[in-house]
């Protein structure tokens, strides 16, 4: 297991719009007993209701929903760029199927129960204070359903989950 430091949140110099995008995330949920993790592209971090946060996106079928909505927790990790080909496979590759951490050789660590990739660089330890199912009813936008959800995505739209940050760790 890798050495982690907590680290200030008024140190923070991470850029979202490339962490996030380009670079990707695994958001881990679930238990001692068993969880899993799943690559996400969308997200960010802020203020809200007084607290630090990070917000998800996760779609209906993914099977890192189930313990999302389950567990009171979930993490954010980030990587150096040689983890680009793991990230990859947890996005296309369901924990249904496989362990992914068993075939990837990527860990899975807790801290104070809350899952997270022990091969991160920087992770955001969450607790999650918000649920919020987004429906077609919410587009403003008439492209956002053709361009994200038509086609073999049609009907599995995303939930927003909003957690306050508990901790951020850092190597």
């Amino acid at each position: 297991m890798h050495q982690f430091q907590p680290y200030p949140v008024d140190l923070l110099e991470l850029n979202p719009f490339t962490k996030i995008s380009s670079e990707w995330m695994l958001i881990t949920a679930g238990n001692q007993e068993k969880a899993n993790a799943m690559t996400a592209s969308w997200g960010g971090l802020g203020v809200l209701w007084g607290k630090n946060v990070a917000f998800i996106f996760v779609r209906e079928n993914r099977y890192t929903k189930e313990f999302i909505d389950k567990e009171a927790y979930f993490s954010c990790s980030f990587f150096d760029k040689k983890y680009k080909n793991d990230l990859k496979y947890f996005g296309v590759v369901s924990g249904r199927q496989e362990d992914k951490f068993k075939i990837s050789g990527l860990t899975v660590n807790f801290k104070d129960d809350i899952p997270y990739v022990d091969e991160g660089d920087f992770i955001c330890l969450c607790k999650k204070m918000a649920a919020v199912p987004i429906t077609e009813a919410h587009f403003l936008d008439p492209e956002i359903r053709e361009k994200w959800y038509s086609g073999k995505e049609e009907g599995n739209l995303h939930t927003l989950y909003i957690g306050e940050i508990l901790d951020l760790l850092a190597r």
